[in-house]
């Protein structure tokens, strides 16, 4: 009897281990959205349920003195362009690295993953000096081309782990039909690497989605400044107090959507993230 009551008690340990985990992962996303359903003058309050709910805030965040539904779009562009820039690097860079055999092949792949170590703030400094000399403050490159260099190293590492795991045969039989490389890797090789493809996609649109200390040093327009920037700079109605409740509301509104992509594709992205584990 006390042989299966320890067998049982083993079998769900670890179920309430991560149902523990996820509960404090959660928690604070859940007051952020309780928060945020609060009316204005109860955003102090600490019921774990808004109790007259209110939409409120949500109406606070839109409004056009706070230029978040532009900043939504910026945001929108930048992770858009740095996504797609990368995918277009990544997958020739990780291919090539993959594929070919040439001299110190693995020390390369070692200083580009290396190159993503760096702390972004000790780049600040000398991208700021950099982009004023060149003319780039307040524009959409100031923030993509740091996002692309931050992004580049380890999708390249993803994308050539991935497709260092699929048979060269591959290749050797589309070309033995007819195709010539290039139509081998387009036509062959990339619909099998979807998995990989798109678990990288849906990393750098978050890490570029997210990023605040390259916008907030290189944009003083409003009309150029991302959601997270926007967020940062709301102001209360009296210029001295803070908007917690907008705050809250607009982080609700920056989170929610890529919840909502990780949730709809978390398959392809588990698919991607563990294709080069068993071959």
């Amino acid at each position: 009897m006390r042989s299966t009551e320890t067998s049982a008690w083993r079998r769900y340990l670890p179920l309430i281990g991560v149902g523990l985990i996820v509960l404090y992962c959660l928690a604070p996303f859940y007051w952020m959205v309780v928060s945020a359903f609060r009316r204005p003058n109860d955003q102090f309050d600490n019921s774990i349920i808004p109790a007259p709910f209110s939409v409120e805030n949500i109406k606070d965040v839109f409004d056009p003195n706070n230029g978040f539904g532009r900043a939504l779009l910026n945001s929108l562009i930048v992770a858009g362009v740095t996504t797609i820039l990368t995918l277009m690097v990544g997958l020739v860079a990780a291919y090539t690295l993959a594929r070919l055999e040439f001299r110190f092949k693995n020390v390369m792949l070692g200083i580009i993953i290396t190159t993503s170590m760096f702390p972004g703030i000790s780049l600040v400094i000398p991208l700021l000096k950099l982009f004023v000399d060149i003319r780039w403050i307040n524009t959409y490159q100031a923030m993509i081309v740091p996002s692309l260099s931050f992004a580049l190293p380890l999708a390249i590492w993803t994308l050539t782990t991935f497709f260092r795991q699929m048979p060269r045969e591959l290749e050797q039989a589309a070309m033995v039909d007819g195709c010539t490389p290039a139509q081998a890797f387009r036509k062959v090789i990339l619909p099998l690497a979807a998995p990989g493809v798109f678990t990288t996609a849906i990393i750098t649109f978050i890490a570029a989605w997210n990023e605040f200390l390259i916008a907030v040093s290189m944009i003083n327009k409003k009309e150029l400044q991302t959601a997270n920037v926007a967020i940062q700079q709301f102001t209360g109605t009296t210029g001295r107090d803070q908007p917690f409740g907008s705050i809250m509301a607009a982080g609700v509104i920056v989170t929610v959507p890529l919840l909502i992509a990780v949730l709809i594709f978390q398959r392809r992205i588990v698919a991607g993230l563990t294709a080069g584990g068993v071959k």
